[in-house]
């Protein structure tokens, strides 16, 4: 009995560590990720955005105050207040990541 109860025991304990090793991407991860990949760089201007990696995927906003405008391209994210890039965001830090669920 006690050699069926430390058996049970650690089949979940490695249960554990292999749902523990399998966790989620972690916001620095897409940083890290986001800093080796080409983007577009803070302060740009929309039409130098554009005319560099071409028409958005999808166009969000402009939403709030001051405007924040979010285009979303394959890779990565870009968020503008008013015309001006304030940060790009990488949409998967690598290829089996799920990434972030749309917003509807």
């Amino acid at each position: 009995m006690r050699t069926y109860i430390r058996s049970a025991a650690l089949v979940a304990v490695l249960g554990l560590v292999a749902v523990v090793a399998h966790a989620d991407t972690l916001l620095i991860d897409r940083h890290e990720a986001g800093e080796a990949a080409p983007h577009p760089a803070r302060g740009a201007l929309m039409s130098t955005v554009e005319s560099a990696y071409g028409p958005p995927l999808h166009r969000v906003g402009p939403v709030g105050d001051p405007p924040i405008t979010r285009w979303v391209y394959e890779n990565f994210s870009v968020y503008f207040e008013h015309s001006h890039v304030i940060t790009t965001v990488v949409n998967k830090a690598h290829a089996d990541e799920t990434g972030p669920r749309p917003v509807n």
